[in-house]
């Protein structure tokens, strides 16, 4: 069931990433992020009612805030890369914010695995190999999508880090916790901006009715993959779950393949498949 419930996850954080980058291509990113994180925080105040998760401790609030800032700046940014670059190119890169939890366990004192290293020299490698054509301003977009993608690498990566400490020794209860404060944080920050944007331009977000469902549609899948792998994650099985989990961004890769018709160079597809294989093995080691 934890295998499951992990390839779910992954399959529903590469959807929601790949909706969430078409979406942002006709949408103001602002827009997508808001209304996306807004129905995912609808949806995860009645699952923290059922679980009675509103009687825990308070110590997931203060990473849960911060981890609601870094992942809405990191969400804006991996979205507006995913519009504007090679979603096949931006994917993978953006996944490589789980080189931060080793970075910051190294830092405390921890060791990296083998494994860990061998996936940090082949996720670099990788990133290399597949940024080429893009950074000879020969693949979509050019440099900035690149430097989006890295950038909200490392805003996913602390989201990891406040993640675990939010919910350290706290079991699932403390994890909807923390993904709630996040989510509050994100949707009050958000609203803030929008009101002074409306206020400045006039009443027009540039969301239709028939965008709703989508941005509904992204928020669903983000809230369902984050629950899939927080229950997977209360198994034994927590290297398998991770690496497996870790897979979300062929979902993507698949996904622009089939509907943008993304097609990578021989170089960029050695690259991606690098940096992926990178990324299993920072998850696993």
């Amino acid at each position: 069931m934890a295998v499951l419930l992990a390839l779910l996850a992954s399959a529903l954080w590469g959807t929601s990433d790949f909706l969430g980058g078409t979406a942002t291509r006709r949408l103001p990113v602002g827009s997508v992020v808001g209304f996306s994180q807004l129905f995912a925080l609808l949806a995860l105040v009645p699952l923290a009612a059922v679980l009675g998760a509103f009687s825990q401790d308070r110590a997931y609030v203060v990473p849960g805030v911060l981890a609601g800032l870094a992942g809405m700046t990191a969400l804006a940014a991996f979205y507006r890369a995913l519009a504007t670059g090679t979603m096949g190119v931006v994917a993978p890169i953006a996944a490589l914010g789980v080189v931060v939890p080793v970075a910051v366990g190294v830092v405390s004192g921890e060791r990296p695995s083998g494994l860990q290293v061998a996936g940090i020299v082949l996720a670099v490698a990788g990133v290399v190999l597949a940024s080429g054509p893009e950074l000879s301003g020969r693949g979509r977009g050019g440099l900035p999508p690149l430097l989006l993608a890295v950038g909200s690498a490392l805003g996913f990566g602390a989201v990891f880090v406040l993640i675990a400490e939010g919910s350290e020794d706290g079991g699932l209860d403390a994890v909807v916790m923390v993904l709630l404060t996040m989510r509050l944080t994100s949707v009050a920050v958000l609203t803030v901006l929008l009101l002074a944007v409306l206020r400045r331009r006039g009443p027009e977000t540039g969301v239709r009715r028939v965008d709703l469902r989508v941005l509904l549609a992204i928020g669903m899948f983000d809230v369902g993959a984050n629950a899939a792998f927080a229950i997977a994650a209360q198994s034994d099985l927590i290297s398998v779950t991770s690496v497996l989990a870790s897979l979300y961004p062929v979902v993507t890769v698949m996904l622009a393949r089939r509907f943008h018709a993304e097609r990578l160079a021989a170089v960029q597809l050695v690259g991606v498949s690098g940096a992926l294989v990178g990324v299993v093995l920072l998850a696993g080691g």
